[in-house]
């Protein structure tokens, strides 16, 4: 990587197979892995506080570089101080850079190999998306860890087409490597904003030009393309290690309607052939079997809109699967949705009460809920790691999934869901 890398460290200090418990460390602190991400994807989880993340236990936010290059701008993020001032979040951040945005909106997009022309969901206009281009709005957001623009596919797509597509994401790869270490050569664009701030505010952070033109201390992941076709897979992850010395390296195109046991045996391809010196992000994957499962694969970082966006419709993760607060047997039910729970919705709150709010139409019950689900996929990570540390993490995730998925009746080989953005 042009960037130095001594802001950024990983470390394995256990593993269980091929789980793995380690160490990430980043210019806003370290984050112990396997991690779950909360997703914010326009600077906020839905509906919840940084404050409240942070409690949940989240140590590394993602946001979408799509949506908060549309609204309210990358350059305003900049002036603003960056994601970090911006959204008032101290830890790791992390940003997307709107390839999974792209993908979803296929009625209004045509992709070529300069890159992705498409129009704004917000308001009709058209905009170009070229590796470049993404690699300026990264770094004018200022997150820790950014991704490449790559080319993603539905689930089930032909040998042919996920060729072709992963092919262009390799190409388009090099693109990005290049603007990023052209951007931390020369410094990013000077910024010229529309409109000026009040005169009684205090100053923007572009008024000091000099300054503000050095990006911040960024890594760049590439991301492993090639839909579930094990060669296309290999032939990514060989490519992305010859075009350089990445500080880690994701895997993409998973969860978009696929099976799930051909998500696990991608998964698992993947890991076979990645460095075991970097860490391994996997894509929006958030649900709790998923979680411990790609965790047995070697996966360290997660990240999925799933948790929070289900609580807000009601459903609740439980180690007994998936429950629906609205169910007419929870009206005079005095139990927290999970004994032992720590968040605020099972200390302070039981079932008929939680039930009530949704019934009665409370924003209170959504916000209760997504906050309990993050919590408990965060909690779930950090219980992973332990089980990994002390050795005992293949005896109890293999319990834990069989108790999860025989009370929720899930099917063991159900396809992925593909979950749009927040």
């Amino acid at each position: 990587m042009p960037e130095p890398t001594a802001s950024f460290t990983f470390t394995v200090h256990h593993t269980d197979g091929h789980a793995r418990h380690g160490a990430f460390g980043t210019p806003h602190g370290a984050v112990e892995t396997p991690a779950f991400m909360p997703v914010g994807t326009h600077g906020a989880v839905r509906g919840l506080t940084v404050h409240d993340v942070a409690r949940a236990g989240g140590r590394l936010m993602l946001s979408n570089a799509y949506h908060l290059y549309l609204r309210p701008g990358d350059e305003a993020v900049r002036a603003l101080g960056g994601l970090h001032a911006f959204t008032r979040w101290d830890g790791p951040m992390l940003t997307d850079s709107g390839g999974f945005q792209v993908f979803s909106l296929a009625k209004l997009r045509a992709v070529q190999e300069e890159g992705v022309e498409f129009r704004s969901h917000l308001d009709g206009s058209l905009h170009q998306y070229t590796p470049e281009r993404v690699m300026q709005i990264q770094r004018n957001i200022g997150a820790d860890v950014i991704m490449q623009l790559d080319e993603l596919l539905a689930g089930g797509a032909d040998l042919s087409t996920s060729r072709a597509a992963m092919e262009r994401s390799l190409r388009w790869l090099v693109r990005c490597r290049d603007e990023f270490a052209r951007l931390t050569r020369e410094g990013r664009a000077p910024l010229r904003l529309a409109s000026a701030r009040p005169p009684t505010a205090p100053p923007l952070a572009h008024e000091e030009a000099a300054r503000d033109e050095v990006a911040p201390p960024q890594a760049l992941f590439p991301i492993v393309q090639g839909g579930t076709h094990p060669a296309l897979r290999v032939a990514s992850v060989r490519g992305i290690l010859d075009t350089d010395d990445w500080i880690g390296i994701a895997i993409g195109g998973l969860s978009v309607g696929e099976a799930k046991p051909a998500m696990y045996d991608t998964v698992a391809t993947c890991e076979a052939q990645l460095p075991a010196d970097r860490p391994r992000y996997l894509m929006g994957v958030g649900f709790p079997d998923d979680l411990l499962e790609c965790v047995a694969r070697g996966v360290d970082l997660f990240d999925c809109v799933a948790p929070s966006r289900m609580g807000r419709d009601g459903t609740a993760f439980t180690p007994d699967g998936k429950v629906q607060v609205r169910r007419s047997d929870f009206r005079f039910d005095r139990r927290p949705l999970v004994d032992g729970c720590a968040c605020e919705a099972c200390t302070h709150y039981d079932r008929a009460f939680l039930r009530h709010l949704f019934v009665a139409h409370e924003p209170l019950g959504p916000r209760l809920l997504a906050l309990h689900n993050v919590a408990f996929v965060l909690s779930l990570m950090a219980q992973a790691r332990a089980h990994i540390a002390s050795g005992t993490f293949t005896a109890w995730h293999t319990e834990w999934l069989t108790r999860y998925r025989a009370a929720d009746g899930v099917d063991e080989h159900p396809s992925v869901p593909t979950v749009t953005d927040d």
